[in-house]
């Protein structure tokens, strides 16, 4: 409703205005947009009678100047302006409303322009330009950039003086006039200069967002390091680094090298590391470390290059064995038994302990327990997984080999229970290849193929300068074995131990056994794995790589291999090609162009595995709808297409393996399932789950295990399957109770489906990974960066689970080992600098996003004080109590070097 003073008045109070008024106000309520400034104005203009006293002098004076500005003498020109603009200048209003000045010229607006043409060029005519620019701010119509328009005739004048909300305002039309001049092939050279005259205002008033926006839409971000100082760097640098995760390739790259450039200048080594290894520019890599002259910095950068699986040749370096211990993981083992010790959980646990059976009924507990060798399997697997990097258990490391847990096991379940040593002695080298020694030996095919295995996941991350593990496994007499189950563990152990370590002798084993037509498909396909593992990410940039790479797309290509590409392990040799452009973005275009080349119905399902490994992590949006629409498709006589049902569950995959890296992406997806879990085929429904579980391994949400937990009841048992062993990746490492909870009720109701039950067991074995002290989650270093070869290890086990009853359920177990590239401790172990472990108190609690706030936000929330050695959950973070010590890194999370504090005084 009007108010009462917006009722109709006498004609002569001016009723034609108030009729005006009314109408506005009716059209208002039928829902159409009035110009916010626009209405304030008219209101202001329809109660001119209610302006105060001072208001209406003001007004007057503002008249009486603009009349000074038409009048024919020169000389008052000057002394108007000036008058006007201190009025602009030193009113003063609230923030919302528009300054009193500025609401009093605007409808002077139009005479001023008339002025502005007619006047000669000189100092006044340059003065009013200025004026104008100011009050053509108050025109919100995208049509007139009246703003910029006048500040280019005037460019001299003083910008800052007009405050941040013009400098805002005035950007925003730079980025509009940018489009439009691009659009219509302009030059836009007067408007870059413009902007970086703006940038550095925005950077003194602490808006580095605006100015980071700016040189973004104006493409001059190259130019940021210039005019940024010690004060304003790791602001500028946070929004920068946050943004390139927003942005497309290549522009997200060089946002990333600008951010890193600036990280440099200001010696923020450890920073400008994790942007080099988010680059994967393995020269950037080796300079930081290089140039950082701090020997215990370097160690300190050595430790980050280490969490992240890469090999780096330091030869010729002053400390280069020093920093060999750092980079090889060496210590790996010794610190994760101590944060065990610290916990106090170093007793080993018996699978009984995890399963709990005296909670379920007397009937059921002797139903799942049964000793047959397929639960004896199960078991050999859980107790594998939970007490895997102790070195400790109550089955396989007591006594001599002939009468461990092997013996209750048959077949190729054999060959994983002897592999399980790999896992229980994770990390520890020189104690495992002991250990493993005296299966080695062994008369039966099935254990020998185990201990080739175990050598492979016992030195998963690790390295050793005597490189023992390649020599025993690239031995004749393992890879050209008469079993060919001892050649296909030698193969998966070269894979598994040497993963992202790019080295040419492993391309010289690899590619004759991928390029050999005699051999069997799965034994090419292991390898062409292996090989995508050894060089995962490595593009097209190594020529060891590009062997494997040619290797792979001639056996694809080979017409006498074409009857065998339709065989079940051949999804193995196009994953083993994807993980080669892990990352690589676009990159793969020309992997992709040679893939239209071949014929068979693989052919389609290789290039869509090649494609989400390129673009992993991204959080790429059109890449996402790409692959949604894929799976919109509908295939008429699935029996026919297997190509077809593989290359929608792979596009599944992708949408999660793309999303999990952002996460508005990732709860985007989570809805994008439920749909294709209600409306998808069969094939796209197996592959939901085991997408809902690659979104965010080792972080049990609840909204995403209790919809599992509804998906592990389904009708269609590979769709359970999947859902089981889904719940185990979401709380791989995490003891979730919740989950515990419900993997022990599917124990139950599935003491009848071995399947099913074997599956369950798996899932519990992974709910309590190292007694719930690991993670497998493949994001670290506060989640800024993406391992490969964690990511790698993942997507080949989820790949073998699209069609579990083929592999994972039936004799191929053993392909569960491949998650050891992704085991990682989710401690924090604080050394000082000869790194002797080193007692502190930290704080540790939720991360919070400080991105673009103002002042100095908390970085954690809801935190509790703990000592050293500390585990750490998904998205907790952790900060030192008191500044007695300095962080050589600037994320609290793995091995971290402190430094004593030259400035501290106790207890101040």
């Amino acid at each position: 409703m009007a108010r009462d003073n917006d009722a109709p008045k006498p004609a002569e109070k001016g009723k034609g205005k108030d009729v005006d008024s009314e109408q506005r106000i009716d059209e208002s309520k039928k829902g159409k947009a009035v110009n916010a400034v626009n209405g304030k104005k008219e209101d202001d203009q329809n109660e001119s009678e209610e302006l105060s006293e001072e208001d209406q002098q003001l007004k007057g004076e503002l008249d009486m100047l603009v009349e000074r500005l038409t009048e024919s003498d020169a000389s008052l020109y000057k002394p108007a302006l000036e008058a006007i603009k201190n009025f602009i200048k030193t009113s003063t209003s609230s923030m919302t409303a528009v300054p009193k000045p500025l609401k009093f010229l605007r409808p002077h607006y139009e005479t001023m322009t008339k002025l502005y043409d007619n006047w000669p060029a000189g100092d006044d005519k340059t003065s009013l330009a200025d004026v104008l620019s100011v009050i053509g701010m108050t025109f919100l119509d995208e049509d007139r950039q009246d703003t910029l328009k006048y500040r280019l005739l005037a460019p001299s004048q003083d910008i800052a003086s007009w405050g941040h909300e013009y400098v805002r305002h005035l950007a925003l039309e730079i980025g509009q006039e940018h489009a439009q001049r691009i659009a219509a092939e302009e030059p836009t050279e007067d408007l870059v200069e413009l902007a970086l005259v703006l940038v550095p205002l925005f950077l003194k008033s602490n808006a580095e967002a605006d100015a980071v926006d700016l040189m973004s839409e104006l493409e001059i971000i190259d130019q940021l390091p210039k005019f940024v100082d010690e004060n304003t760097y790791a602001r500028v640098c946070l929004y920068v680094v946050s943004m390139a995760g927003l942005i497309t390739y290549p522009d997200n790259q060089q946002f990333l090298r600008v951010a890193h450039s600036i990280y440099k200048t200001y010696q923020q080594f450890t920073q400008a590391l994790v942007l080099a290894i988010r680059l994967n520019d393995m020269e950037l890599i080796k300079s930081d470390i290089l140039d950082a002259r701090d020997p215990t910095l370097k160690k300190q950068l050595a430790f980050l290059v280490a969490r992240q699986g890469l090999w780096l040749d330091l030869e010729g370096v002053d400390d280069a064995s020093e920093l060999q211990e750092c980079l090889s993981n060496a210590k790996l083992s010794e610190h994760f038994k101590s944060l065990g010790k610290e916990l106090n959980i170093l007793d080993p646990k018996t699978p009984e302990d995890i399963y709990k059976s005296h909670l379920e009924s007397s009937r059921v507990a002797g139903m799942t327990n049964f000793d047959s060798a397929r639960n004896n399997l199960a078991s050999a697997f859980v107790n594998a997984f939970v007490n895997a990097g102790f070195g400790k258990d109550k089955m396989m490391l007591v006594g001599d080999s002939n009468e461990s847990w092997v013996w209750k096991t048959k077949d190729e379940g054999m060959m994983s229970t002897v592999a399980s040593i790999g896992t229980l002695l994770i990390w520890d080298l020189e104690t495992g290849l002991e250990r493993i020694e005296s299966y080695s030996d062994s008369d039966d095919d099935n254990m020998r193929a185990g201990a080739s295995l175990a050598l492979g996941i016992v030195s998963a991350n690790v390295r050793s300068e005597a490189d023992p593990v390649l020599a025993l496994l690239s031995d004749p007499d393992r890879l050209n074995h008469k079993s060919k189950l001892v050649r296909v563990a030698s193969i998966m152990g070269l894979g598994i131990a040497y993963a992202g370590s790019c080295r040419a002798e492993l391309a010289e084993i690899l590619v004759p056994i991928i390029t050999d037509t005699t051999q069997d498909m799965q034994i090419s396909a292991m390898a062409a794995l292996a090989g995508g593992l050894v060089f995962v990410g490595s593009g097209s940039a190594e020529s060891s790589e590009s062997d494997i790479c040619s290797a792979i797309v001639t056996t694809l290509l080979d017409p006498e291999r074409s009857d065998q590409l339709t065989n079940k392990w051949s999804r193995f040799l196009a994953l083993g090609l994807g993980l080669l452009f892990f990352g690589r973005q676009e990159e793969v275009d020309v992997i992709l162009e040679t893939l239209k080349a071949v014929e068979h119905p693989m052919a389609k399902p290789t290039a869509v595995l090649a494609e989400i490994c390129a673009w992993a992590g991204t959080g790429a949006v059109l890449k996402i709808q790409e692959l949604l629409h894929l799976c919109n498709e509908h295939l008429e006589e699935p029996d026919e297409k297997k190509g077809d049902e593989l290359l929608q569950a792979y596009a599944v995959l992708g949408i999660a393996l793309i999303a999990m890296g952002e996460d508005v992406g990732q709860d985007m997806v989570q809805r994008h399932f439920g749909h294709l879990m209600h409306y998808g085929e069969a094939n796209i429904r197996r592959a939901v789950p085991l997408a809902m579980g690659l979104v965010s391994p080792s972080n049990p949400q609840m909204k995403i295990y209790d919809t599992l937990s509804r998906y592990s009841h389904d009708n269609d048992n590979d769709v359970a399957i999947n859902a089981i062993f889904a719940m185990g990746l979401l709380g791989a490492g995490t003891n979730n109770a919740r989950l515990a909870q419900l993997l022990r009720q599917l124990a139950s109701y599935y003491h009848r489906d071995h399947d099913s039950l074997f599956m369950v067991r798996i899932a519990q074995g992974l709910l309590h990974m190292g007694k719930g002290t690991m993670t497998i989650n493949p994001f670290h270093t506060d989640r800024q960066i993406l391992s490969p070869i964690a990511t790698a290890g993942l997507l080949a086990v989820l790949v073998a689970m699209i069609d579990a009853k083929e592999f994972i359920t039936s004799s191929s177990h053993y392909l569960l080992y491949f998650l050891a590239t992704a085991m990682q401790p989710r401690f924090l172990v604080t050394l000082d600098e000869d790194l002797k472990p080193l007692t502190v108190n930290v704080r540790v609690g939720q991360a919070v996003d400080v991105v673009g706030q103002v002042g100095r936000p908390k970085t954690i929330t809801g935190w509790q004080t703990q000592s050293t050695p500390v585990l750490l959950g998904y998205g907790e973070r952790a900060e030192l109590e008191d500044e007695e010590y300095i962080s050589l890194s600037n994320t609290l999370e793995g091995l971290v070097i402190l430094k004593k504090n030259p400035d501290w005084e106790g207890g101040k």
